[in-house]
């Protein structure tokens, strides 16, 4: 007799009942919608940090550099008239030099850290690596070319943790334990394209002395987006000798045991590494900019709230509604009661109204949703993800020319006199630029949202129907009956 009497009323009052699913249905489609976007953008951050930090990589920790490191304040090569000395230059002088450098972003690490970093508790894994710049400087004084591209020394004995485990090898070979002293290199995609270097091909590679050694190329890998990927990648040992860094490195990749376990591992190495700078997913994530941190603003934010102002505009409406249906059912309830039924049966069968609505209301809700999240995925498109300065080249393998004379000393500090502007921005642009990215933003609607969707329907049908059947169980049997006709 429930089911009868429930659906009995439902269709004799259809069109409110239509009314307030519909309007528990705009709420759940818009908190679904929210949902999914928000879901999308996370994962596209995930995406990018992913691409950024490796596979298996949960922190990394570098040094800032000091006011008095080298690096700093010059470009890391002097010039000789071939004979050994720093004096300036005569005019008409030819220039040859090849120097490997450290990057003067980053200070270096001793390679002792690595190894305190890995036997601390939480890390599973710790391997170092050596991110270096090399400089050729070609040409007659007082004009001559320019050029530079990035070097990575890689730890050959934790190939699946740093700056090579989200490369794929597409032509020829990776790095094996056998090349932790040889002269051999792996060439990233795009720099090998623009350079026409392919699997056995040499690249010269300075070293602090300005004397270029010849690598061979065993194998080109391509790196995802966002990546921020070096240019070659050599063995870590052979890097620290060419730039007489040895047993140094200027970034250490870290693999924790748990993901519960980061924040405290992070405070850990800090103490451990003094000076130390520890960076993990979380707060890389906050310097993430462009119309990707934009979109997740606005999800987290305005959407969230958004949603949070309807769903409770929803809930509102549906109990009004149903408390002026029950101030209409006044003879009606008041009838069932003198016929006998119980308060709590009165309360019952409005309850089980209201829920039959809400179901409805998520079922409609659902569809809502899945539709609001279809136009995002369509007509979100590409969003740009800014990572923040990373070491990086300019035009990967181009040159520039520059002119001007020689500062008294041989040594070109940065930004010091004698160099023209443009010599001094070449340099600044191709040690440290922007990764930006593009990341589609999709927008996934998960079995764990559509539950949730249908029990807040359940639930505002529960409300709804609550303060409804608190009403109708207050009636007394001779007041509603005094209002029959």
């Amino acid at each position: 007799m429930f089911f009868t009497y429930l659906w009995r009323e439902l269709r004799r009052r259809a069109r409110q009942a239509t009314f307030i699913a519909v309007g528990l249905a705009l709420g759940i489609g818009l908190v679904i919608t929210v949902t999914a976007a928000s879901a999308g953008v996370k994962n596209a951050q995930s995406s990018v940090l992913h691409s950024l930090y490796g596979v298996g990589t949960d922190i990394t920790v570098t040094k800032a550099p000091t006011t008095s490191s080298s690096g700093a304040g010059g470009f890391g090569f002097r010039f000789r008239q071939n004979t050994g000395t720093n004096k300036r230059p005569a005019a008409g002088t030819k220039i040859n030099q090849n120097t490997l450098t450290t990057d003067f972003t980053l200070s270096s690490i001793s390679s002792s850290a690595v190894t305190t970093i890995s036997k601390l508790d939480s890390v599973a894994a710790a391997a170092g690596g050596l991110t270096l710049t090399d400089r050729t400087v070609t040409g007659t004084v007082p004009a001559f070319n320019t050029n530079s591209f990035t070097v990575t020394g890689v730890d050959l004995a934790n190939g699946e943790l740093g700056p090579l485990s989200t490369g794929t090898v597409s032509s020829g070979r990776t790095f094996t334990s056998a090349d932790s002293a040889k002269d051999v290199a792996l060439v990233e995609a795009s720099y090998a394209t623009s350079n026409k270097l392919k699997v056995g091909a040499a690249i010269n590679i300075g070293n602090s002395k300005s004397v270029a050694t010849k690598f061979t190329v065993v194998g080109i890998v391509t790196e995802p987006a966002g990546n921020s990927p070096s240019n070659v990648y050599i063995p870590l040992g052979v890097a620290q000798s060419l730039a007489n860094l040895k047993n140094s490195v200027n970034t250490v990749y870290v693999h924790a045991t748990s993901n519960n376990d980061i924040t405290t591992l992070a405070s850990t190495i800090k103490k451990a590494v003094p000076g130390s700078t520890v960076t993990d997913a979380g707060s890389l994530a906050s310097e993430v900019t462009g119309s990707l941190a934009s979109a997740a603003s606005l999800a987290n934010s305005l959407g969230k709230w958004l949603a949070i102002a309807v769903l409770v505009a929803a809930f509102l409406l549906a109990t009004l509604l149903t408390m002026s249906a029950v101030s209409r059912r006044v003879r009606e309830f008041g009838t069932l009661k003198a016929l006998g039924w119980k308060s709590r049966r009165v309360v019952g069968q409005v309850l089980g109204e209201s829920v039959a609505i809400g179901i409805v209301g998520g079922v409609i809700g659902v569809g809502l949703g899945f539709l609001g999240a279809t136009l995002v995925n369509h007509f979100s498109g590409s969003l740009s993800a800014s990572l923040g300065a990373a070491t990086g080249s300019a035009t990967p393998g181009g040159a520039q020319r520059f002119g001007g004379a020689f500062p008294s000393g041989g040594a070109f500090p940065g930004g010091g006199a004698g160099g023209t502007n443009a010599f001094r921005g070449g340099f600044a642009d191709a040690a440290r630029t922007a990764s930006t990215v593009a990341v589609h933003l999709s927008a996934p609607v998960t079995i764990t949202a559509i539950i949730a969707a249908v029990g807040l329907a359940i639930l505002g049908g529960l409300i709804a129907g609550g303060f409804g059947g608190w009403r109708a169980a207050r009636l007394r049997p001779a007041a509603a009956l005094s209002k029959v006709a």
